[in-house]
């Protein structure tokens, strides 16, 4: 029986911190790489995003998420997953924004059964690693299986083939 996959990420383009420098990005570098993991598992793309989004610049964004951290905010997250109980495996991907996962990936997690599902996550940053996201996942999915995180130097993930080739061949066991 073939696994059903879903790539589910948060990513911000814009304005960017890239190796000590604010640069426009089209294209988020999470996203970038969530690309590259469903070319290579034929999974599915969801996209979560902040109902009304974050502000145009990266400081702007960095004030809006400290708030949000401090508060434990659940900003809603537009749109939704359909089917997603058809989905054995997640992969998730997300920037690391004060140390753990943006606040909408929390919303997104406490907003769907988890249950049963093998959740493998990727995280894109500046320096910081994965931080606290997979302790907090864990915590968000106590009845799934979490597996072993994976960082990725945002600067890099244009480049990251091979670590998009070992979370899609995880997907795929």
């Amino acid at each position: 029986m073939k696994k059903k996959i879903l790539i589910a990420f948060f990513s911000q383009s814009g304005e960017t911190y890239v190796n000590g420098k604010i640069i426009p990005l089209a294209v988020g570098n999470t996203e970038t790489v969530a690309r590259k993991i469903a070319a290579l598992t034929g999974g599915d793309l969801f996209h979560i995003e902040k109902e009304g989004g974050y502000p145009p610049t990266y400081r702007g964004t960095v004030e809006v998420a400290k708030e949000e951290w401090h508060t434990d905010a659940r900003p809603v997250f537009k749109g939704g997953v359909e089917g997603m109980e058809q989905y054995d495996t997640v992969v998730l991907g997300y920037p690391n924004w004060c140390n753990t996962m943006p606040k909408p990936v929390c919303t997104f997690l406490e907003a769907y059964d988890f249950s049963g599902k093998t959740v493998i996550p990727y995280c894109t940053h500046e320096g910081s690693g994965l931080g606290s996201s997979v302790d907090d996942l864990k915590r968000l999915c106590p009845s799934s299986v979490v597996l072993e995180g994976t960082a990725i130097h945002g600067a890099e993930a244009a480049g990251a083939d091979a670590e998009a080739e070992r979370i899609a061949a995880l997907a795929l066991q």
